[in-house]
């Protein structure tokens, strides 16, 4: 498709939809043949003067017209030709498939909010797993699971298990990933109407779950280091939260850390208004940070929740948490009224991959992959404010006066790039603004995607609003 250009001249209606129709021609026409792989959408955007995110948008029409397809890291090929007659909404359904999400985001913009661990061929240790578990428990995977085996808690137990901070077998709670350990606590150990507390910013879905089944949001002060222990003192004392839900290593959005000295006063004033810590460590283990974990500080009322999906594979859904005892059997319980319980095949192999080192070393080797990303990252980024850290698959970039969150976020999905602006991690209805935007290194595609990615933030950067505006 070298020496190919669409003939935009023809036809009417917006840009995307006359290359689609351009395009659609040539492939009735023979120009282009079945199985011919379309140009790359930046090359071809390039060639005709349009965004990426327009050339996007005809590519995703040509697939809902069933005339091409996304192969995940090869590209955009052309199908082969529908006999006559045959009904175009009455396809027989592939049942091979390509998976709920393919290479190309919505729209064929690069992803760049995404978060799971990236893809470094981990499939293929999973499809391994599966097999064998598929093999050694046929029964277990017909029927519903009543009882956990030991090994379970044993993975979990190691998982878990960070710097200093080594749980018990006995104080762990197997879950569908970190989010269902998070919500599952704050079902068990809260009522409606409670109060639970977070941080203005932090991964937000966690409060808005809490909403869903009746608990309220207590908004908690940050700085520059973190969570500040006054301000947790203050809402304590005015609105008596029985939770708080945080994230002190790597939090999400932000990066911060939180000191030993935070950590110790955070412990001290959850222990004087009794008050349940949940330490989010699920970017901490990507870490080599050595502060001791938040429940080393107050061990009788924090509970760890972590799992697989930042650093081994989200779609596996492993995760686990620890507790004090005397939370374990009522988490477990909420837990499975939540979800529907534990199903054999995902928990086992979770097992499987921990106790057998593989998932440390597909960590391994998705930090390595995280840090050649970021690296690249604070190349292009040189000179503007923003944070990182070499094994998290996310940055914490300031905009720039004049810009504001939602209007670069908006600039940034009409250059083809989709970015998460502040208000997505808000945890309720904030006067506070922050004028910054989170977007991740860890979606799939090869390298050169995230330099590409990166030179469009850093082009409209560098341009200001004069470089941006909506005429919609």
């Amino acid at each position: 498709m070298t020496n190919w250009l669409p003939d935009l001249n023809a036809g009417s209606g917006p840009l995307y939809q006359r290359l689609a129709d351009s395009i659609e021609s040539d492939i009735d026409k023979g120009v282009i043949g079945a199985g011919a792989k379309l140009p790359p959408q930046r090359d071809l955007a390039y060639d005709i003067g349009a965004t990426v995110g327009t050339v996007g948008r005809a590519y995703q029409l040509l697939r809902e017209r069933g005339l091409v397809s996304g192969e995940v890291g090869r590209g955009t090929y052309v199908l082969g030709q529908r006999a006559d007659g045959e009904n175009p909404d009455f396809l027989a359904p592939d049942v091979g498939g390509e998976g709920t999400r393919t290479i190309d985001a919505p729209r064929g913009e690069l992803r760049f909010d995404s978060m799971a661990a990236p893809d470094i061929g981990q499939g293929a240790d999973v499809a391994d797993v599966l097999s064998r578990v598929a093999q050694d428990h046929p029964h277990e995977i017909s029927s519903y699971t009543r009882d956990f085996p030991d090994r379970w808690y044993a993975a979990g137990a190691r998982w878990l298990s960070r710097n200093s901070f080594h749980p018990n077998a006995d104080a762990v709670v197997p879950t569908l990933g970190t989010h269902a350990a998070v919500m599952a606590a704050i079902a068990a150990l809260t009522t409606p109407g409670d109060y639970v507390a977070f941080e203005h910013l932090t991964y937000s879905q966690i409060s808005r779950s809490a909403g869903l089944i009746g608990r309220r949001t207590a908004l908690v002060a940050s700085d520059d280091e973190g969570i500040d222990p006054q301000d947790f003192e203050r809402v304590c004392a005015q609105k008596h939260p029985r939770m708080i839900f945080l994230m002190p290593t790597a939090q999400n959005p932000t990066l911060v850390t939180l000191s030993a000295a935070r950590r110790e006063a955070i412990a001290r004033v959850a222990r004087e208004y009794n008050v349940v810590l949940i330490e989010d460590d699920l970017y901490g283990h990507l870490t080599d940070d050595p502060t001791q974990l938040l429940a080393e500080y107050a061990p009788e009322r924090t509970i760890v929740a972590g799992g697989l999906s930042k650093s081994v594979a989200a779609g596996v859904r492993g995760g686990w948490l620890s507790c004090p005892p005397a939370y374990r059997h009522r988490i477990r319980v909420a837990h499975k009224m939540m979800t529907g319980g534990m199903p054999f095949l995902l928990a086992e192999v979770n097992a499987r991959l921990v106790l057998s080192g593989q998932a440390g070393d597909i960590r391994k080797r998705s930090i390595a992959e995280i840090s050649a990303r970021i690296a690249i990252v604070r190349e292009t980024l040189a000179g503007f404010a923003f944070k990182s850290h070499d094994k998290v698959p996310f940055v914490w970039l300031t905009l720039p006066d004049p810009w504001l969150s939602g209007t670069f976020k908006n600039a940034c999905l009409e250059h083809g790039v989709l970015i998460n602006d502040e208000d997505q991690f808000k945890a309720g209805r904030s006067e506070q603004v922050f004028h910054g935007i989170r977007f991740g290194v860890s979606q799939p595609g090869q390298r050169r995607n995230i330099a590409d990615g990166v030179e469009v933030i850093r082009r409209l950067l560098d341009e200001g609003r004069a470089g941006y505006d909506s005429f919609s």
